[in-house]
């Protein structure tokens, strides 16, 4: 194959699952593990997205789109990137939110002889799958509701009273329209965004969101280590790292 692959379930600042095959020389793989990534979110497979890649990513995107939701996906972003020579990143999650390691095996094992096929990039490069993480980007109109509370970075494609950037604390829909506190300084206390002219939207990564994240995998993961959750309920040892659990297989 023309690819590595690396998959991996984003967390904090870096992978919270990491699985990694080197498919050239058959040597097994490295998984970073938390419980971390079992969110409901509603909405379903074939939502539209908010936002859609240009270039090779676009045209990544719109091959792999199919694939993914017919497997029970939904795309959240591609990227391409110059790290380890080349890496065409897949972020996915399950409509409720969900994407385990071996989600992103199984994704990857269905994506790499598509991408093969078509060989939308020339030479040598790393195919990554990974989930969203804690701090993801908000890619359809169900992540807005499903994050309300939280503090996102929103960006809109056009000017809206003079600014493009609207950071604040997402606060649900009024009508189509995206509803941000934002300080007085800013516009506030709220800003009213058309969902359509939202370029782009990723929640800020606070104590509390990763609280919330916590309380939503025990609430919902059924394999998930409770104890641990439980015990990692003050989220400060998570700043700077990921939780992991390393498992390391010949």
């Amino acid at each position: 194959p023309a690819h590595d692959h690396l998959n991996s379930e984003s967390g904090p600042s870096g992978p919270l699952f990491f699985f990694w095959v080197d498919l050239m020389g058959g040597r097994g793989h490295f998984q970073r593990c938390s419980e971390g990534e079992r969110i409901k979110v509603s909405g379903a497979v074939s939502e539209a997205r908010i936002f859609s890649e240009t270039g090779v990513a676009g045209e990544i995107a719109a091959l792999i789109e199919p694939t993914l939701n017919d497997l029970g996906f939904r795309i959240v972003r591609v990227a391409i990137s110059g790290r380890n020579g080349t890496t065409v990143q897949i972020m996915a999650q399950r409509p409720d939110g969900t994407m385990t390691v071996e989600d992103c095996a199984d994704v990857s094992r269905q994506l790499s002889p598509l991408l093969d096929a078509h060989d939308p990039i020339a030479g040598h490069y790393t195919l990554e799958i990974s989930s969203p993480g804690i701090d993801r980007p908000l890619a359809r109109a169900s992540d807005f509701m499903a994050w309300a509370g939280h503090e996102a970075r929103n960006e809109t494609k056009g000017l809206v009273g003079g600014r493009r950037r609207f950071p604040g604390t997402l606060k649900g829909f009024a009508g189509d329209d995206v509803r941000i506190e934002v300080p007085a300084d800013q516009g506030g206390p709220e800003v009213i965004l058309p969902i359509g002219n939202i370029a782009e939207a990723r929640l800020v990564l606070t104590d509390e969101l990763i609280r919330d994240t916590l309380r939503r995998a025990k609430k919902a993961a059924s394999n998930v280590d409770v104890g641990w959750v439980e015990r990692s309920e003050d989220p400060t040892h998570l700043r700077g790292h990921a939780p992991m659990l390393g498992l390391r297989f010949a």
